[in-house]
């Protein structure tokens, strides 16, 4: 299976052109945003709506410029965009589970109790493959790493280095887009808003 999978596009008219652009030319099976599709909410219905006329499956989560509520409400409108924060989504031998907001703390307590869901799930969907999405990176990663110091999550990579995640797709951090790294057998990658094909 083919993703393509982006994050913090800003309302960056560019970044759209660009996913366009690599649909056309790859035909993705599906589109994954990791959040931060706006500033500050400003223009999200907007951006939904040119989303949706890509007329891809898109799983999405919401960043720190969005609120769960409002991301979760407009996204409903449209049959295509399917938001998985603290749920998942199964997609041919894939799993995705979504959890999205944060990006500056290095711990989140509101986890807990999603992290225990998504081990049941883990355990329920064994062979298949299973990608994590988050805004936020996980501590200790290439994708974590501005100006020689680590500033990702530690609840996310407790998480990830627990159980069986093949791939974690974050971003929030602007300095580290397009970098991949990885944790323990977990590929992980910030796409960035142009975003990047990932071959499942």
């Amino acid at each position: 299976m083919k993703i393509l999978a982006f994050t913090d596009m800003h309302l960056s008219t560019i970044a759209l052109s660009k996913i366009k652009s690599k649909i056309k030319k790859q035909n993705p099976d599906l589109l994954v945003c990791a959040g931060d599709l706006t500033i500050f909410e400003k223009g999200l219905d907007i951006i939904l709506n040119k989303l949706s006329k890509l007329k891809k499956k898109t799983l999405l989560i919401h960043g720190n410029h969005e609120t769960d509520k409002v991301m979760r409400k407009l996204s409903s409108k449209y049959n295509n965009l399917i938001f998985i924060h603290k749920s998942y989504h199964q997609h041919n031998n894939c799993t995705f589970l979504g959890y999205g907001g944060g990006g500056f703390s290095m711990r989140d307590p509101g986890f807990y109790l999603t992290g225990k869901k998504f081990m049941k799930i883990i355990k329920k969907n064994k062979g298949k493959k299973i990608i994590f999405v988050t805004h936020a990176p996980p501590y200790g990663t290439k994708v974590d790493l501005i100006v020689g110091e680590h500033c990702g999550n530690k609840t996310y990579r407790d998480f990830i280095t627990k159980n069986k995640v093949d791939l974690h797709i974050c971003g929030h951090l602007h300095e580290n887009f397009g970098k991949k790294s990885k944790l323990k057998n977990t590929e992980i990658i910030n796409p960035g808003p142009y975003g990047k094909i990932i071959n499942l």
